[in-house]
C-alpha cells in the first residue's frame, strides 16, 4: 500500500477477470487535514492508486501505469459521509499489458470511470 493506513479492503473478489472490492477509507487519515480542510475530499489520484493496487492484488504481481483515458469523476467522495467505496475492475490481459476498466461508486452514487493501461514492473 503506497499511502499506509489510508484504506482496509473489506471484501475482495477476483473471479473471471473481474474484480470486485469494498474498500473502508479512514476519515482520520492525515491526507484529509490537506485536501481540504474542513471539507474532506478523496484525493483523484488515491483512487487511481488504489485502482492499481486491486489490480497487483489479483494478478499477484506489481503494475506500473503508462495511461489512463476516459478519467471521469462524477462526484467526490468525502469520508465523512461515505467511508465505504466499492470498486469494480475489469481485467484483460495481452502479453506485454494490462487493461482495467474501472468504476467506483459509493451507494448507488457512481463516482468514478476510468480506462487504465499498465505493464508489468520488474
Amino acid at each position: 500500500m503506497l499511502i499506509e493506513g489510508l484504506y482496509e479492503i473489506l471484501n475482495f473478489l477476483y473471479k473471471e477477470q473481474t474484480v470486485e472490492a469494498s474498500i473502508k477509507l479512514n476519515k482520520n487519515h492525515e491526507i484529509f487535514g490537506g485536501h481540504f480542510p474542513g471539507h474532506p475530499v478523496l484525493p483523484g489520484v488515491c483512487v487511481i492508486q488504489m485502482t492499481k493496487e486491486l489490480a497487483e492484488k489479483a494478478l499477484e504481481r506489481k503494475l506500473l501505469l503508462t495511461m489512463a483515458s476516459n478519467v471521469k469523476f462524477m462526484t467526490v467522495i468525502n469520508p465523512e459521509k461515505n467511508d465505504t467505496i466499492h470498486f469494480v475492475l475489469e481485467l484483460s490481459e495481452t502479453e506485454n499489458e494490462v487493461k482495467v476498466k474501472n468504476s467506483v461508486k459509493f451507494e448507488d452514487t457512481l463516482a468514478l470511470k476510468l480506462n487504465a493501461t499498465f505493464k508489468n514492473r520488474n
